[in-house]
């Protein structure tokens, strides 16, 4: 099964036309992780967008717990299999905001920040599909971090302002 056919499984390239796909398709790299690798973490320049074909990718960030305490890692969100990650690959400044470490051997398509950002400016149509794709990841990713603050905090906490 070649890449493009396998782009239009992914929720993330459900509006995007053949043409579009087959420009995606020639940047894809499949990249495989065994389970407890670190990707990347909060703060490291980001050099792929990910889409997870198999596996179980751990998203969090480090937390300092006060003074004399170490930093508490807190997971703010789970990738599986057809989700996508590292949207700040196509987002100034391009710096990951959250840590990455597969759960599980993990199978990706990874797309090069630098050609995906190259291929957005050279087709202006391409890069306007990828920019509504990427808010809808990051739309849900705020959501999940709601979902966690509010189950963590309590609805109480939150609303006795």
């Amino acid at each position: 099964m070649s890449v493009k056919v396998s782009l239009k499984d992914f929720p993330f390239f459900k509006d995007f036309s053949d043409d579009q796909l087959s420009k995606l398709a020639a940047i894809a790299n499949e990249e495989n992780y065994d389970a407890e690798t670190l990707l990347y973490q909060a703060g490291d320049v980001a050099r792929s967008l990910y889409i997870v074909k198999t596996g179980k990718v751990a998203l969090f960030m480090s937390t300092g717990m006060g003074h004399n305490k170490p930093p508490m890692q807190v997971t703010v969100d789970m990738i599986t299999k057809s989700e996508t990650m590292g949207w700040s690959a196509v987002v100034e400044p391009f710096v990951y905001t959250l840590g990455a470490r597969c759960l599980d051997n993990t199978n990706f398509l990874a797309f090069d920040a630098f050609q995906l950002r190259k291929l957005m400016e050279e087709d202006c149509g391409l890069g306007y599909k990828i920019m509504q794709a990427v808010a809808k990841v990051i739309a849900t990713r705020l959501t999940h971090t709601r979902i966690i603050l509010v189950g963590e905090r309590g609805l109480s906490v939150l609303t006795e302002y």
